[in-house]
């Protein structure tokens, strides 16, 4: 990861769950059987350059297993 979540993220969203996922059968290959969804939230970032950002975060989370695979999509101007 080349960036930390500073403090918690907002504004959660699902975007989408189980078949409607084109990475399940990775994700269950890698991480295990469960319920997946990608969601998405807003979030203070500290990018690799040391600055710190608003941005748009976005991740798989299932029940019991947590969020992975956590990717920044729009790094949003203050």
């Amino acid at each position: 990861m080349d960036f930390e979540i500073l403090g918690a993220i907002r504004d959660i969203e699902t975007i989408a769950a189980e078949r409607a996922l084109r990475q399940l059968r990775r994700l269950r290959r890698r991480y295990g059987g469960a319920h997946w969804r990608k969601r998405k939230g807003l979030a203070t970032v500290r990018l690799s350059s040391g600055a710190v950002r608003q941005a748009e975060v976005h991740w798989y989370e299932a029940h019991g297993i947590g969020r992975r695979e956590i990717k920044i999509k729009f790094p949003l101007l203050d």
